[in-house]
């Protein structure tokens, strides 16, 4: 809010108090002004329509009737003490209910005197009733005054709360005294040109119609208006540390390609690139000419060839001085990424070096002393890198693989590795739908390999039930016999290792029954062995010595193993989507055909269902991470919960599409036209962006 006022405590609203404001603390986060006037309705409750009293069905959520008292008793003892009444109309009769206050409510109810009760009716014994209704006496001023609020809010509450008389109808008198006192407080925030243009209600006619709407029409333009607004405004701070950055932080110039990347080029690179990673290349190029720090994702489906993209941006680097490094989250990542790059440039070539947890120190010794002069070019590891006595001569270019794994801290150290800051390039095997990429990587620039390289055909993936668990095995035995290997992953979640890791020694013991020696030998891998252990059966696996790898989701990422043809994934009722497409990807890297097994029981959730139907449906990642956003919504994908920059209250990037589309343009032709707000049109848009805190937020920067 622009005016001071909303930040005053909420101790200090009328009829808040101290007492009260440390419940609307802990329960609902309500610390001031502001923050109760965001706690907005979750549904709206139709006061325009009276109901008699035949016409109530026990599934009905909430009816208002008028009906006339008849009798009032009170029954029972002690604990169960309560309140009855009877009211009548012409249709019939109604039970009226009061277990608390019940001294209150008896005094207050008058026999033969008509009310409008309102309430959540249900039935006992075949006969309608209603537990404590909301009550008042009929009269000419009371429709009048039920009429005008057509539409009732209804606010999330607690048990907590209610204590406090704090339940849905408290909260709303809270509300309507904050509006009736600050209502002339609640100033506009967006210039008049921006309203008229997409026809916009005003902000404080917006705030009181959310809160108590005189009809749905007005409801749906005053939410249309706080969404515009919420996701202007996200849009509008994105862009605005986007071109802080541009103009704050200069960039080191690769002015030339050399010896390194031509020769590699040339000589090294054992497939044709695909025109898709020759667009990423020529962007990653033309960022890194311009004497501005580059900040650029780059979003590739698994086995697109991210990783060719990334060690070519590098040679670059290197061709022109500069040393660079790949930050993976885990040994085995960074691992696989040391042996890829080694593979694809030789011995000979240039200089690589891997550190992880596990480097001994006799070895990271030798490697400081590499990385101060120098000689290292390519450092890989995992967050080892940003140790502080981790030092580089010049490091110029750095890889960030699978970013949201890493905090924010950690993203930042990796940052003040050079005086100028390095060129960042973050990589993310998990495709982002559009709209998520556009507000949780707003102020980078986006890269998307959307090929897959020559010759690589679709995997082929099946649901597979209990029941065809011996057809599963013996499709197993005819890849194995063709000399293929297969994964078999079972899923290791958090709140019961315990009980998985029974299921993974379960499964091991009946794989070793169905695939006895010495014709097939198993690989295990989980995330209670040592990293020297899990490396260990990665290379048995690598090298062929095992048929069958036996695992949890520590292959998720990163394991590139072209012989393996057939991935088996136990329970995949269990895994969200992101995580099947990423265990499906494992396989798929060589030529020859490739499998997905997905074994589930017969009992699905509809939503595991959906789940398991597109994955047998599509190979598309992108399509897949957008069904994946309208199944989890936008706060349960990776990364979204620590960025926080999904906060929003009204705004829904799945349902509001169009909306943040329309937004995003809007920003991006003020900041064409005025870069620096400084019309006087665009004057209130300065102001409300200084009020929400203007400047650079580490979090985004890589």
């Amino acid at each position: 809010m622009n005016s001071q006022v909303f930040q005053t405590p909420i101790e200090y609203l009328k009829g808040v108090g101290l007492s009260r404001a440390a419940v609307l603390k802990k329960e609902l986060q309500i610390f001031k002004f502001e923050d109760l006037l965001r706690h907005f309705p979750y549904k709206y409750i139709d006061r325009t329509r009276f109901y008699k009293i035949k016409d109530i069905q026990p599934d009905m959520p909430y009816v208002q009737v008028l009906a006339r008292i008849t009798h009032v008793e009170i029954l029972g003892e002690k604990h169960t003490r309560r309140l009855v009444a009877q009211a009548i109309d012409d249709t019939g009769v109604i039970e009226l209910v009061w277990f608390q206050g019940i001294k209150w409510v008896e005094k207050t109810l008058s026999i033969s005197k008509v009310y409008i009760l309102f309430g959540k009716p249900g039935f006992f014994n075949g006969k309608a009733q209603m537990a404590h209704p909301e009550m008042e006496p009929y009269s000419a001023v009371a429709i009048q005054r039920t009429g005008n609020l057509t539409l009732q809010p209804a606010y999330n509450s607690t048990e907590k709360l209610k204590q406090f008389s704090l339940d849905s109808k408290g909260l709303q008198k809270l509300v309507a005294v904050l509006l009736e006192q600050q209502l002339k407080e609640i100033h506009e925030n967006l210039p008049l040109y921006i309203i008229n243009r997409f026809k916009l209600i005003g902000r404080a006619g917006a705030y009181r119609n959310i809160h108590f709407p005189q009809d749905t029409a007005i409801l749906n333009e005053a939410i249309r208006r706080l969404k515009f607004e919420e996701l202007f405004f996200l849009q509008l701070k994105l862009l605005k540390n986007k071109l802080l950055r541009t103009q704050k932080f200069k960039g080191n110039i690769f002015g030339t390609v050399g010896r390194y990347f031509n020769e590699f080029y040339e000589h090294k690179l054992p497939f044709a690139l695909t025109n898709s990673q020759k667009k990423v290349l020529k962007e990653i190029r033309q960022d890194t000419q311009r004497g501005v720090q580059m900040n650029r994702l780059l979003q590739g489906d698994v086995g697109s060839g991210k990783t060719v993209v990334a060690l070519m941006s590098m040679l670059i680097a290197i061709d022109n001085g500069f040393q660079t490094c790949i930050m993976a989250p885990t040994e085995i990542l960074a691992n696989q990424h040391y042996q890829t790059i080694k593979e694809l440039v030789g011995d000979d070539f240039i200089e690589v070096a891997l550190l992880t947890g596990s480097t001994k120190a006799k070895a990271r010794k030798v490697l400081h002393e590499k990385l101060e002069n120098g000689d290292v070019k390519i450092l890989i590891g995992t967050h080892a890198l940003i140790e502080d006595k981790v030092q580089y001569k010049n490091l110029g270019f750095v890889v960030i693989d699978e970013q949201h794994r890493f905090g924010v801290e950690q993203r930042a150290k990796l940052w003040h590795k050079n005086s100028i800051p390095p060129h960042i390039l973050v990589m993310t095997a998990t495709p982002i739908p559009r709209t998520l990429a556009m507000t949780l990587y707003g102020d980078l620039d986006i890269s998307v390999i959307d090929e897959l390289p020559a010759g690589r055909k679709p995997i082929q993936t099946v649901h597979f039930y209990e029941n065809q668990r011996l057809r599963m095995f013996g499709f197993m035995k005819q890849e194995i016999a063709k000399g293929r290997q297969v994964y078999v992953v079972y899923p290791l979640i958090q709140e019961s290792e315990k009980l998985d890791l029974k299921n993974l020694e379960q499964g091991i013991d009946v794989m070793a029954h169905e695939f006895p020696l010495p014709d097939y030998r198993i690989s295990i891998v989980h995330g209670k062995m040592k990293p020297a252990d899990k490396q260990f059966e990665m290379n048995r696996f690598i090298k062929g010595e095992t048929q069958i790898m036996v695992a949890t989701t520590v292959i998720e990422v990163g394991v590139n193993i072209p012989n393996a043809s057939v991935m088996i994934i136990e329970n995949a009722e269990r895994f969200g989507l992101s995580q099947l497409h990423q265990l499906r990807g494992r396989v798929g890297r060589g030529a020859e055909q490739s499998f997905c097994i997905l074994m589930s029981h017969h009992k699905l959730s509809h939503e595991g269902r959906i789940r398991l139907n597109t994955m047998v449906k599509t190979n598309n990642g992108f399509e897949i991470a957008e069904t994946d956003l309208q199944l989890r919504g936008p706060g349960n994908i990776d990364g979204t919960q620590q960025s926080g920059v999904l906060d929003l209250k009204v705004a829904n990037i799945v349902t509001d599409q169009e909306l943040l589309l329309a937004a995003r343009t809007c920003v991006e032709a003020i900041f064409e036209k005025d870069p620096q707000l400084a019309l006087p049109e665009n004057q209130v848009l300065h102001q409300s962006l200084k009020a929400k805190g203007d400047g650079l937020s580490w979090d985004k920067i890589s």
